[in-house]
């Protein structure tokens, strides 16, 4: 048998291998189903769990009276006078319940810089790894969240899904094919351990991170 004769007989078995499509033997394990099943607890309960192993602070309120006065407390503990808020809905409702010294309503970057923390709503709850969604559409922007030494997330019970791809598949339905074209994945504060593997916190972003969920 010459060199081409043998090329040739390869080739056919090639050709052959493609036009009989082989089944994949393990269908599940190509990503088509999550490998994370939804425990029994309360979606509430895991994300809580979750969120202040990675050092982030949660506060659960049954009520918006409830949110002012945990609202009231903290800033009356930490003394906090500069507090940075962009979006309309949110100060309005901030407002509704007391709290109306916020800056930040005509979105100075200079308000930003000077704040001592900043207020923002989020997209969406991951409760397995205690993650917030957040994305550029909200009225918050891109940076309110990051730039602050403090970051206060107000959000409801409503938005809380069990996975990221939940999450995920949340947004692409609730802005179709207009997606935001930055969606941020926060877990607790920013932290990293590449110096020494020592942990180090607040390195590229808020330093803590309080999420207060409102019962809806």
């Amino acid at each position: 048998m010459n060199i081409s004769t043998s090329k040739e007989n390869i080739l056919k078995k090639i050709r052959k291998a493609l036009s009989d499509s082989t089944p994949i033997p393990f269908p599940a394990s190509e990503g088509n189903q999550s490998v994370f099943h939804p425990p029994a607890d309360d979606l509430e309960m895991l994300f809580a769990q979750a969120f202040t192993k990675l050092q982030g602070k949660f506060v659960f309120c049954l009520d918006e009276q409830e949110l002012a006065g945990q609202l009231e407390l903290l800033f009356r503990q930490t003394g906090w006078k500069q507090v940075y808020c962009r979006e309309k809905t949110l100060r309005e409702q901030l407002a509704a319940i007391g709290m109306k010294e916020l800056t930040g309503e005509n979105g100075d970057p200079s308000e930003l810089a000077a704040c001592e923390a900043s207020i923002t709503t989020c997209e969406y709850l991951v409760a397995r790894t205690g993650t917030i969604v957040m994305s550029s559409a909200q009225e918050s922007g891109r940076t309110t969240s990051v730039y602050a030494p403090v970051h206060i997330c107000i959000a409801t019970t409503d938005q809380l899904v069990y996975d990221i791809r939940d999450g995920l598949k949340q947004v692409k339905e609730k802005y179709g094919g207009a997606l935001p074209s930055m969606i941020t994945f926060a877990s607790g504060p920013s932290r990293t351990a590449d110096i020494e593997k020592t942990l180090v916190v607040g390195v590229h972003g808020p330093k803590e991170v309080y999420l207060f969920l409102l019962d809806k």
